[in-house]
């Protein structure tokens, strides 16, 4: 059947629940919209939905699962891949009169009340995650006995089911077979902004070579794409502590790493501009933050990737690019955020050459490569017991993050070599696919290719969106509406001063007499006037916690600022008989952050008194230092090391370790304390004696 002829069969209650939604009493379908939703209230189908940013891909499901649910046929399940985006829909769909529920993560203490709904049969639409989806009990929950099944479901960004797309999800894997087997009737709906051809061939696979396809025009005429290149961070920094004031409404500032989003997010602040960080590790308070920005108390949300994909403001005046995406199908659906009910909005890309590094590490370390996949598998095969990530991460000495990442794609394999079980991971003794490395190599030949798509794009003089849309497969844009005026690029010199002192690392200078007589530079965090880190100090070693993220990246860009030469070649840590555990963990972990082995070769064998101010206190503590460190088993490493310790009092401990180190061939010895105390500090950028014999560096 013809579109126009399917239009005509749509009821007129569509187009009166498209205007209850909106809250526009004379609103109108945009072209498409009625076709794709009369093709759903139809006869069982499949259909794939194309449509840029802004078009209205959520009305079309809520309003056919809206007239569905009229008719007597069962709910709407919406697979949802960010808890933002259901956050949104859950307000969006209520206001169109639907019974609507999420369940995630952060909402565990409403699953009864929503299963409750589900069972009763009083829930009209439920958004969940690919991850719950495949919970024998969320099937349970959806196709009991005695009841109407989900009468049609919905994939929200499809492309995340195919790994060509910018944003795969290994867990959007498991949708496939779980909607063959207990959807193969029902109508199914995969919605997206961005596929290029690799990706539809990827999402047919998936769902059927009957998918039929409804694409519109990936042009945005209302949206003015501009690049500027500012080589230097303090230079951009600069450039936005002057810029964002003046631009209209409240936007968007992207950025490539969580820890950019905070320190970005902090300078806005120094200068006087309301603006707050949005991560994955922002948690709970996602929510809050995603509202502040809606109701404009926020000027802008400095954001990664975390906030993207459905986030819907439709008065978002502008987004704005700090470092360079990887790919063009990430930029658009980015920058896309913004201006999706406003006659004008600006898309501005920020770029230095640095973005480039950025984007290879960042397809570097997507996939695990048969080392490190041999490597997690043997962890969980000699566990022999479910083994957590956690658990994971520490034997192999790398992030948490990281092994989780690994652990899920393999996991979404066709032939899985490990599995979930009572909260943990086993392997199901499943051999790896005989051409997986192949099919490793093919994405990263890809995400190579879309990083130099970006490079181009950075270096255009004009015509940027339709180098966009060309390189997305989409028509060339039929106006090219009226472009915003350029901004201005100039920045203050004492502003750019102010920028470059910010990037510096906040830390204060030590310095450490080694055997040899030579003084070794060193550096600590803070002065132990920081609240934040002496708690979490106190947290690790009392409490058992583990060593945050947070401190982690803390230590890793204090080494990147400070670039001691030369640079350190692995990591060691002060060993402590009181609490063994939490600085190895640190010390590992920021290794794996700086791509460097993390070795313990020295041991305590011998307790010390605590640290005190009196001199006989010190006296007696540094009496006892002359036999409390002795070489470990494993004979000791040379080569530069970077060494880790917690708190700096009078500093004969440190001194003691740098010249047991100096005395074992090691050398030189970079010492890196977390907290050094007033007394014996001068402040951000001052400098600390390490020892008795310790001078100022």
């Amino acid at each position: 059947m013809t579109w126009w002829r399917r239009r005509a069969l749509l009821p007129p209650r569509a187009l009166e629940l498209l205007r209850i939604g909106t809250g526009n009493p004379r609103a109108q379908f945009r072209p498409g919209q009625a076709e794709a939703i009369a093709a759903l209230i139809g006869p069982e189908r499949r259909l794939l939905v194309v449509q840029r940013t802004g078009w209205g891909k959520s009305a079309v499901y809520f309003i056919a699962a809206r007239l569905l649910r009229e008719t007597g046929s069962g709910p709407t399940v919406i697979v949802s891949p960010l808890l933002a985006l259901m956050r949104n829909q859950v307000t969006a769909a209520r206001r169109m009169g639907l019974a609507a529920a999420a369940v995630h993560s952060q909402n565990r203490e409403s699953w009864g009340a929503v299963e409750a709904a589900m069972t009763e049969g009083c829930l009209d639409l439920l958004l969940l995650s690919p991850e719950r989806l495949a919970r024998s009990d969320m099937l349970a929950w959806l196709l009991p006995a005695g009841r109407p099944a989900p009468a049609l479901w919905v994939i929200d960004e499809a492309h995340c089911l195919s790994d060509w797309g910018h944003d795969f999800r290994p867990s959007f894997r498991l949708l496939a077979p779980l909607l063959m087997e207990h959807a193969a009737g029902a109508r199914v709906l995969a919605t997206t902004a961005t596929v290029n051809e690799r990706v539809l061939d990827d999402l047919r696979a998936a769902l059927g070579a009957d998918l039929e396809l409804m694409r519109g025009t990936l042009a945005r005429p209302d949206l003015t794409l501009e690049v500027i290149h500012l080589p230097r961070r303090s230079q951009r920094l600069a450039w936005l502590a002057s810029a964002v004031p003046d631009l209209p409404g409240s936007g968007i500032i992207y950025t490539l790493t969580v820890a950019d989003a905070d320190m970005l997010a902090g300078w806005l602040r120094s200068v006087g501009i309301e603006a707050e960080a949005y991560s994955g590790r922002s948690g709970p308070g996602r929510g809050a933050l995603e509202s502040a920005l809606l109701e404009n108390r926020l000027k802008v949300l400095v954001a990664t990737s975390a906030l993207g994909m459905g986030f819907d403001k439709p008065d978002l005046g502008w987004v704005i690019h700090f470092q360079m995406p990887p790919s063009p199908l990430t930029y658009y659906q980015q920058v896309g955020r913004a201006g999706r009910a406003l006659p004008s909005a600006r898309g501005v890309l920020l770029w230095g050459e640095e973005d480039v590094e950025i984007g290879r590490h960042l397809t570097r370390g997507r996939w695990p490569d048969a080392a490190q996949r041999a490597a997690v598998l043997d962890v969980l095969r000699q566990q022999g017991r479910p083994c957590s990530t956690t658990e994971a991460a520490c034997v192999l000495q790398r992030s948490v993050d990281e092994v989780r990442r690994w652990l899920q794609w393999l996991a979404c394999e066709p032939q899985a070599p490990v599995r979930r079980e009572n909260r943990g991971w086993v392997p199901t003794g499943m051999p790896l696919a005989a051409d997986l490395d192949e099919r490793i190599e093919a994405r990263r030949a890809q995400r190579r290719a879309e990083l130099e798509q970006m490079q181009h794009y950075v270096t255009l003089a004009r015509g940027h969106a339709a180098y966009l849309v060309k390189v997305l497969g989409g028509r060339p844009p039929r106006s090219r509406g009226t472009p915003l005026p350029p901004l201005a690029i100039n920045v203050h010199p004492a502003c750019l001063q102010r920028a470059a002192r910010w990037l510096e690392p906040p830390s204060v200078k030590l310095s450490a007499l080694a055997a040899d007589g030579n003084h070794v530079a060193g550096r600590a965090l803070t002065a132990g006037d920081d609240g934040w880190l002496l708690a979490t100090l106190f947290a690790c070693k009392h409490r058992g916690q583990r060593v945050p993220e947070r401190l982690v990246r803390t230590c890793r860009d204090l080494l990147l600022g400070w670039a001691p030469d030369p640079a350190p070649q692995w990591v060691s840590c002060v060993p402590s008989l009181r609490h063994p555990n939490w600085l190895p963990d640190l010390g590992w972990r920021v290794g794996a952050a700086l791509d460097l082995p993390f070795k313990e070769v020295l041991r305590q064998v011998r307790a010390r008194p605590p640290a005190g101010h009196s001199r006989a206190r010190a006296d007696e503590r540094s009496a006892s230092l002359a036999e409390s460190f002795v070489w470990a088993d494993a004979p000791p490493t040379r080569g530069p090391v970077l060494l880790l310790d917690d708190l700096l009092y009078t500093g004969a401990t440190l001194a003691r370790v740098v010249e047991l180190l100096a005395e074992g061939g090691v050398e030189p010895v970079w010492p890196l304390l977390l907290v050094a105390f007033p007394s014996r500090t001068s402040g951000r950028g001052g400098s600390a004696p390490v020892g008795s014999r310790a001078t100022q560096s």
